[in-house]
C-alpha cells in the first residue's frame, strides 16, 4: 500500500504570518495517526489543505497521490473542529443528505448508531444536546467507506463519556485498510488508539514516529512524552 496523504516541503502564510514551515509528511495506509500539538501549531491549517480549502504557498500536499480536488474529497470523510450540521432539519433529513451528496455512505450503518445511542431519526437537531450534535456529526462521517477519514478535533468540548463513545465510533467503524487521521491536543484521551503519531509546533514537524516504538524507546507514555516536547 501506499502513502494516502504526503506533505514536500509544504508552506502556508497568511499575511506575513507563517502558518507552516516546510512541512515533510508520508502517511501510509491503514494507521490510526495523531496530529498533535498545541493551540496555533498549524494543525487545522494542514488539514483545510488536505481538504483543498486553502491553497499552499508553497510546496505541495498530495491526498491518495493527488493535489487535493473533487477526486480526492470523494474517497476523504471530514469532520470539522465547528459544528457543521443543519440545524433546522430532522435528523433522518441529515442522514438523508449525506446518502445523496455521498457514493460511499452506509445509511444502515448510521441509522444502527443514532438508534443504539437513542437518538431518533424525526428528532430536530437544534433540539439535540450538544454532545448529541457532535456524535450525529461523527456519526455522520463514519458511515462514509473512505480511504481517509480526517477527524479535526473530535472529542473537544465534549465530556468524558461522550468521548468514550466517540473513540469506540472510530475505532468499530474504521474500514481495515483505511487511514485515520486525527488531530487534537487532548493527548491523554487518544494515545491508546494511535499507531503513529507527528508533532507538529509552529508550522514545522518536531516528531514523526509508530507511538509503540516512539513509547518503548523512551519508557513514557504518549501524554508524557508530549508535555516534554512542549514543556515551556
Amino acid at each position: 500500500m501506499g502513502a494516502i496523504l504526503e506533505c514536500r516541503e509544504l508552506f502556508h502564510r497568511y499575511g506575513n504570518n507563517p502558518a507552516l514551515a516546510g512541512v515533510n509528511l508520508s502517511i501510509e495506509q491503514g494507521g490510526i495517526v495523531g496530529l498533535l500539538g498545541p493551540n496555533g501549531s498549524g494543525k487545522t491549517t494542514l488539514i483545510k489543505l488536505a481538504m483543498g480549502m486553502l491553497q499552499p504557498s508553497g510546496g505541495e500536499i498530495l491526498v491518495d497521490g493527488k493535489r487535493p480536488c473533487p477526486e480526492t474529497r470523494a474517497v476523504t470523510a471530514y469532520l470539522p473542529d465547528a459544528n457543521y450540521l443543519s440545524k433546522w432539519m430532522r435528523v433522518e433529513q441529515q442522514v438523508d443528505y449525506y446518502g445523496d451528496f455521498f457514493a460511499d455512505f452506509d445509511r444502515d450503518r448510521a441509522v444502527g448508531m443514532l438508534s443504539r445511542l437513542g437518538i431518533g431519526l424525526k428528532q430536530k437537531i437544534k433540539a439535540l444536546s450538544k454532545g448529541n450534535q457532535e456524535k450525529l456529526g461523527l456519526i455522520l462521517t463514519m458511515s462514509r467507506r473512505a480511504k481517509l477519514y480526517i477527524l479535526d478535533e473530535p472529542i473537544a468540548g465534549v465530556d468524558p463519556a461522550a468521548r468514550d463513545f466517540i473513540l469506540e465510533t472510530v475505532l468499530s467503524n474504521k474500514p481495515e485498510d483505511a487511514t485515520i487521521f486525527l488531530c487534537t491536543h487532548l493527548i491523554w484521551d487518544v494515545q491508546n488508539i494511535l499507531t503513529q503519531a507527528i508533532f507538529l509546533n509552529y508550522g514545522t514537524v518536531v516528531l514523526n514516529e509508530p507511538v509503540k516504538e516512539l513509547c518503548e524507546r523512551e519508557g513514557k507514555n504518549l501524554n508524557d512524552i508530549f508535555r516534554e516536547v512542549f514543556r515551556w
